[in-house]
């Protein structure tokens, strides 16, 4: 490990006008960036620690949602009987996710910015583009078993790693910030993770200098919430494949849906049209085909991946299924 400086910041906007400095790194729990660290992928000159801030707070909105800060633990999060109770999609992806001694250190706003799991992205000694753009991407023609399916580029195939954040894309989560002058911003979660394109090394819409404070919640769509995830082991492995879902039915028939899904693309991957084709129709096998044709429309394995394709459309059906007979 490198050496690097370390302050502890006494606001948000110390924080964020300290992180703009060349070099400067934001640490809170640090359960993705010190490993990051030690393997030299991250080589921060400067750490600036947020812990000692107030943002570590769950509060009712007056819309009736949740307001959740950015230091907000992870196991915290999910334990909150609110969050349990009206937004239960949440409260299971955030048990899927890591080990306990994990959660207890991880915050809402890391998650949301954790980097990927790619093992080219972590193994200095191999091209990527999204550590040193312009280098290539080795995934490509690779080992490519955990890699993206959709939304990718040439440039890379990488996923995101988050479970939270899956859960987040389905409950349309606004993503709160503020920067170094102490100018606030709100980011939808739809607009908050990029896609690689040329320049996958961009992996949000955050500016240089800018800090998460929080997340907002709106208040709970109708229907019931589950979120399952398909993995090579019951537990501490990313996903394979992971489903949050949304669905309002009675009866057979389904009157809305959301879909967010995980472990498939570079960011939560949500489609309009595979809800679109759920809405107002009845429950059963063509229907729910039809919703991963839109899923999987422009899909494209890599070889070490393909199976993602026959994984996705089944793990949908499973989750339908599962969801419109409770």
């Amino acid at each position: 490990m490198k050496a690097f400086t370390y302050q502890r910041a006494d606001s948000a906007a110390h924080a964020a006008a300290t992180a703009v400095k060349p070099g400067a790194k934001i640490i809170a729990g640090g359960t993705n960036l010190l490993d990051l660290m030690k393997l030299q992928v991250e080589t921060p000159s400067a750490l600036v620690d947020i812990n000692r801030l107030p943002l570590d707070k769950i509060e009712e909105t007056p819309e009736g949602g949740l307001r959740i800060g950015a230091l907000v633990r992870n196991s915290d999060l999910a334990a909150d009987p609110r969050v349990r109770q009206r937004y239960g999609v949440l409260s299971r992806a955030l048990l899927a996710g890591a080990s306990a001694q994990l959660r207890n250190k991880a915050t809402t706003g890391g998650n949301l910015l954790q980097r990927t799991r790619c093992y080219y992205f972590y193994d200095v000694a191999k091209p990527c583009n999204k550590r040193n753009p312009g280098s290539g991407c080795a995934a490509l023609a690779g080992f490519n078993r955990i890699h993206a399916i959709l939304g990718t580029s040439d440039h890379c195939i990488a996923t995101h790693p988050s479970d939270m954040a899956v859960a987040m894309r389905a409950l349309d989560a606004k993503v709160e910030t503020v920067n170094g002058g102490g100018e606030a911003r709100v980011i939808p979660i739809a607009e908050f993770h990029r896609l690689p394109g040329k320049t996958p090394e961009i992996e949000t819409s955050l500016k240089s200098g800018e800090l998460i404070t929080g997340v907002t919640l709106p208040p709970p769509p109708p229907g019931v919430q589950l979120y399952r995830k398909v993995r090579d082991r019951a537990s501490y492995a990313f996903a394979l494949v992971s489903v949050a879902a949304i669905v309002d039915s009675s009866r057979g028939r389904i009157s809305s849906a959301r879909l967010a899904f995980g472990g498939l693309a570079h960011k939560p991957w949500r489609v309009a049209q595979a809800e679109e084709k759920l809405a107002n129709t009845f429950a059963n096998a063509s229907t729910f085909n039809a919703a991963a044709n839109a899923v999987l429309d422009g899909a494209r394995g890599f070889g070490g991946n393909d199976f993602k394709l026959p994984l996705t459309r089944r793990t949908l059906h499973a989750v339908l299924a599962e969801i419109t007979r409770t």
